[in-house]
């Protein structure tokens, strides 16, 4: 014991066994012991390298009555050897929470005083608390030194006993533990006071039961253990039987170490769980005394076979690792633990038995597995535990963004750190033998197939595993990934589809399915499909489903969380608000103060996880790695889907067969969720990952699927596909036009299919089958229009529109009505909140206004304003297109069958922005609202001069008796000229139109008067106009013209009268009727004309 114990004398020592006992206790040892001393070590050793001693077979033990009955040796006169003063050594048997010493220890045994009323005497170690008779040194062995000398010794040297009652230290100071019970029989036998291989078995049990039942055994093994192995590995050149003498030692302290676990009555004492374990000494240094080596645990796995208590000692150990942990955080010391499983898993029989074990999977339930599992307390180390989270963001609300920074970024070296150490473990787990690659895919087969509801609306977190477990989980699949993930996907082959077909380990039987109902599903998958999957495929699909339940969840917590932040704010700052009212009522003012404390408390907490899961999923080697897996997904899900050999440097053929798969049918849905939401996440937040990481494989993904959209099932998640591209297109850094922009404009693939798949997919969302598909539509086309707006600089893509509007007039003219009905709505909803929210400002002005009625105003006004942002940034995206696209297809937009809309619409907005109602568009700040008057009214004149080119446009403009105002086209000019917004050239073109537009309503006018009332026949029923092209309806035989049932069906497929289907194709001229409207209509204008002509007669004669 430490001298500091003295105070109060050391502790009790058991009592000894008499001779009797002891002599059974020998016996049954000797039965153990006996056989060969050290077995030729199998697959227990060391993964890399080995020890010397472990591949040494020592001859066999003797029998005890081998050993009384052996050969008399030469006496050996054992004298007290001259004492110095010494200094107090250290205590070998301090307490196991301390760090070990390196330096030498000695047992405490009890006083002579109390040893005398023993049965017998037992050894003995004295506590030296004052300095002794002085020591003098012994002299250092000769090189003709016997071997029996030798062994005596070494022997005590080593396990630091001695025979003379008077030596308390050898020659280094250490003290010595006395064995009387083992020199009475040797004076008894009238055999050599000096210790022998033969003898060594009893010294050690009479040592180490001399250790006080407080303090384990091994204190005392362990070290004789690390000095053993620090002679072997001294001895140079012939060794003369020196080495046997080691290795019979060596053997005989590792029988006594399992002992004193396995079986500590051999001690003379009770079993006692906390000193009866390895785990303690697992956490210690490797190196230091009371460590355990990679030696130890060589010497023990090799006795597996021989001895079936070896391997159930080692598991209690590792169960205790495991159980201690299940308890502690990243904040805690949890280093050790990690350290400790790292050089278990060195040894593959070692982490086959592990993997075995019951406990390796004994969890029932989600949140089970990381806490009642082996290897799960080590995965939920992370800085999304919340007592971690709690700890580095104290205090969210007041921290500033680089304190922030700074806690996330020495959390995530941190983990980065704990997840290498995680990733060495579990390659050694899956390289130890096929049963524990098995089981360590079964363990995290079990975990993502626990956890499916954490994909749920709204998960709930008592009944599923952790955040910070799962990511661990994640990433380290992501690490088991990276072999066979190279930069040329050349095992890309080897990842099998057909594996979810063979009972796969991963459960995808109640997930959504990519364009499959679950009853087609159950169908295909009841079929099993022939062969064994391999390693490549098993890990594949396992890390797809871990990023599925695993980090798309987390990302999925991070936007909820967000969410739920903004709202805790705004219902605390309404609290607080009403502090005033109750400053008069102590009772209801202090259960306000306890309702604003609990929200703090739960906004405080959300914060704190909200900044922790940022440093977590913000880490860029993790995205890297997340980011190769999901390339090779992307490249993986395309081959699928062309049934070809697809790779980034090889194209595809669009459209694909109209025959989809059934192996890409019936995948689950995550397969491409997940692609899409990993890339969507990089390329919002960590952009520069993606800068050397990308290839054209992501773009072939979102074209590829955006224009065969039917391969899709969900469209929110084709949608998704957009937002990637829009992401994408996203400035990073010198890019201005993000990491895909480049690519986008520069790619033959990109050019041949891009354009065509964006329209295609603007004209589908036009109905998504959800409730909310009218709002969302104009999400999801401002992404298209940027997108659009990105590549619109290479020439190619104006002639790949022009040849769309050539060859494909149906679709292009659907794009087109599509279009206008968003300009029309977006700029009538943007245009009239303005006059709202001019109203409220001026009554807000109001300084007697009273304080209730102010807020309810205040909530109002902020409501508007919400609205007319969203809807002047769609304003200004649709504009911007229009403008783009009458440009360069002016003929497009003045088809006979949107003309009239088209002019409508612009006609509508002039007079809107620079009419009689402009006054009240006045806001304060309007760029708040990304409301620019003036460039609108210039965005419409280009479209007005784009348009102008046709006459027919100039005949429709004149024709909306509506909004066709001259002087709305004067006080354009008017503001034009006074802001100098445009160029001669363009004021002198923007006259020209003009007169053309009085000119044609002029003639619109007369036209008009001549043709006076239309008959009914001749008036179409939908627009009360005169027909020029009248079709009859198949099913209703209704009549009307050509031009608004065309128009009719770019928004509707239905007969407008009985709703029946309908395509233009199907309509039937009316070719009869037609020739009557138009001989009435020529007759109507000859008769006027003949009019004019006989009153200019008559006024002239």
């Amino acid at each position: 014991m430490d001298n500091d114990q003295n105070d109060n004398g050391p502790p009790n020592a058991p009592e000894a066994p008499d001779k009797e006992k002891m002599d059974q206790i020998r016996r049954r040892r000797l039965e153990k012991l006996s056989g060969p001393s050290t077995p030729t070590p199998r697959s227990g050793s060391p993964a890399q390298g080995g020890s010397a001693s472990a591949s040494s077979s020592p001859a066999p033990a003797p029998k005890a009555s081998e050993q009384v009955e052996s050969t008399p040796k030469p006496k050996i006169n054992v004298t007290p050897a001259s004492t110095s003063a010494a200094t107090p050594s250290e205590n070998p048997f301090s307490k196991l929470t301390t760090r070990p010493s390196n330096g030498a220890s000695a047992a405490t045994v009890r006083e002579a005083s109390e040893a005398k009323t023993l049965k017998r005497r037992r050894a003995e170690s004295d506590v030296q608390t004052s300095p002794r008779v002085p020591i003098r040194k012994l002299a250092s062995p000769s090189t003709d030194e016997s071997l029996d000398n030798y062994a005596n010794r070494v022997l005590g040297q080593i396990f630091r006993i001695t025979l003379d009652p008077a030596q308390k230290v050898d020659s280094s100071n250490h003290k010595l533990t006395y064995l009387p019970n083992l020199r009475s029989e040797l004076e008894e036998e009238q055999s050599p006071l000096s210790f022998t291989t033969d003898r060594l078995d009893s010294a050690i049990l009479e040592a180490a039961s001399s250790v006080p039942n407080n303090i384990s055994i091994l204190d005392y093994l362990l070290p004789c253990w690390k000095r053993i192995t620090k002679a072997l590995k001294g001895i140079r050149g012939t060794s003369n039987g020196k080495d046997e003498v080691l290795k019979e030692a060596k053997r005989l302290c590792m029988s006594n170490c399992i002992f004193a676990v396995e079986m500590p009555e051999l001690y003379g004492r009770d079993p006692n769980p906390s000193t009866d374990s390895l785990t303690p000494y697992l956490l210690n240094e490797a190196g230091a005394d009371k460590g355990i080596c990679p030696d130890f645990l060589a010497e023990a796995v090799s006795r597996f076979d021989e001895d079936d208590t070896v391997k159930p000692m080692l598991m209690k150990a590792i169960a205790g690792l495991s159980l201690q942990l299940s308890t502690m955080t990243m904040s805690d010391n949890y280093k050790p633990y990690i350290n400790a499983l790292k050089q278990v898993s060195q040894f593959p029989r070692l982490v086959t038995a592990i993997a075995e074990d019951p406990l390796f999977q004994m969890a029932t339930s989600a949140p089970g597995i990381e806490k009642h599992t082996l290897l799960g307390p080590f995965f939920r180390i992370s800085p999304l535990q919340p007592e971690v989270a709690r700890e580095y963001f104290s205090g969210p609300k007041t921290m500033d963004k680089r304190h922030i920074h700074t806690s996330q970024e020495a959390l995530r070296m941190t983990l980065q750190t704990h997840q290498r150490d995680l990733l060495d473990i579990i390659n050694h787990f899956v390289r130890a033998s096929p049963s524990s690659k098995n089981k360590t895919l079964d363990w995290f087969a079990y975990i993502v197939n626990s956890n499916h509801k954490r994909r749920a609306l709204r998960p709930d977190p008592t009944q599923l595993s952790s955040d910070a477990f799962l990511m661990n989980v994640t990433v380290v699949l992501d690490g088991l990934c990276e072999p066979f993930m190279d930069a040329t996907f050349s095992k890309i082959s080897k990842i099998d589809v057909d594996y979810l077909r063979r009972r796969p380990r991963v459960d995808i039987e109640s997930e959504t399915k990519l364009n499959a109902d679950q009853n087609a599903s159950d169908e295909y998958y009841k079929t099993e499909a022939e062969g064994t999957s391999n390693f490549i495929s098993e890990v594949f699909f396992l890390t797809l489903a871990a990023h599925h339940y695993g980090s798309e969840a987390t990302n999925a917590t991070l936007k909820s969380l967000d969410k739920d932040i903004k709202y805790l704010n705004s219902k605390i700052g309404e609290m607080e608000n009403e502090r005033p009212k109750f400053a008069n009522n102590p009772m209801n003012s202090a259960r306000l103060e306890e309702q604003i404390r609990k929200f703090t408390d739960v906004l405080e907490k959300a914060m704190q996880f909200k900044f922790a899961i940022e440093g977590v999923l913000l880490d860029k080697q993790m995205q890297t790695r997340s980011l190769l897996f999901m390339r090779y997904v992307t490249v993986w899900l395309l081959r699928i889907a062309t049934q070809s050999d697809y790779t980034p440097d090889k194209t595809i053929e669009l459209p694909l067969k109209a025959e989809q798969p059934d192996a890409f049918r019936f995948l689950p849905e995550y397969v491409l969720e997940d692609i899409v939401g990993n890339f969507n996440f990089i390329f919002r937040f960590v952009p520069d990952v993606m800068i050397s990481a990308i290839g054209d494989e992501i773009i072939h993904l979102c074209i590829t699927f955006l224009t065969n959209s039917e391969y899709i099932k969900n469209p929110y998640l084709k949608a998704k596909l957009v937002s990637l591209l829009f992401h994408g297109t996203w400035p990073v850094y010198h890019r201005t036009k993000g990491v895909l922009g480049d690519s986008l404009i520069g790619t033959r693939f990109a050019n041949d299919h891009l354009l065509h798949a964006l329209i295609k997919f603007y004209i589908e969302v036009e109905s998504t089958g959800a409730h909310t598909q009218f709002y969302d539509k104009f999400n999801i086309r401002y992404e298209i229009f940027q997108v659009i707006k990105c590549i619109w600089s290479n020439d190619i893509y104006r002639q790949r529109l022009t040849q769309e509007s050539k060859t494909n007039t149906e679709f292009f003219l659907q794009f087109v009505n599509l279009l206008m009905n968003d300009a029309t709505y977006v700029l009538d909803e943007a245009l009239t909140k303005f006059p709202k929210i001019h109203d409220l400002q001026q009554e807000l002005d109001n300084p007697s206004l009273a304080g209730e009625q102010r807020a309810t105003k205040e909530e109002e006004l902020q409501t508007l304003e919400g609205q007319a942002q969203s809807y002047m940034q769609l304003t200004n995206e649709t504009v911007s297109m229009m403008k783009l696209f009458t440009k360069t297809l002016s003929a497009s937009f003045t088809m006979p069958e949107i003309i009239d809309r088209v002019a409508a619409m612009v006609d509508y907005t002039l007079d809107t922005i620079v009419g009689p109602k402009s006054a009240n568009l006045k806001v304060k700040d309007p760029k708040k609202y990304f409301f620019e008057p003036r460039t609108l009214l210039s965005e419409f004149v280009d479209i007005y001069l784009h348009l102008g080119v046709s006459d027919r446009f100039v005949e429709a403009v004149a024709r909306d008796g509506r909004s066709y105002k001259p002087i709305n086209f004067d006080n354009a000019s008017r503001i034009m000229e006074r802001y100098n917004m445009r160029s001669h050239e363009d004021m002198a073109a923007w006259e020209s139109l003009k007169r053309r537009f009085a000119k044609a309503k002029e003639l619109e006018d007369q036209d008009e008067g001549d043709l006076g009332e239309i008959p009914d026949e001749f008036e179409d029923p939908l627009l009360a106009t005169l027909m020029t092209d009248p079709v009859t309806l198949p099913v209703s035989k209704m009549v009307l013209d050509r031009s608004t049932i065309r128009s009719h069906l770019l928004s509707d497929p239905h007969d407008p009268f009985n709703r029946s289907p309908l395509k233009i194709e199907d309509v039937i001229p009316n070719t009869e009727l037609k020739a009557r409207i138009d001989a009435w209509r020529d007759g109507m204008r000859q008769k006027a004309k003949d009019a004019r002509q006989d009153k200019m007669d008559t006024s002239g004669g």
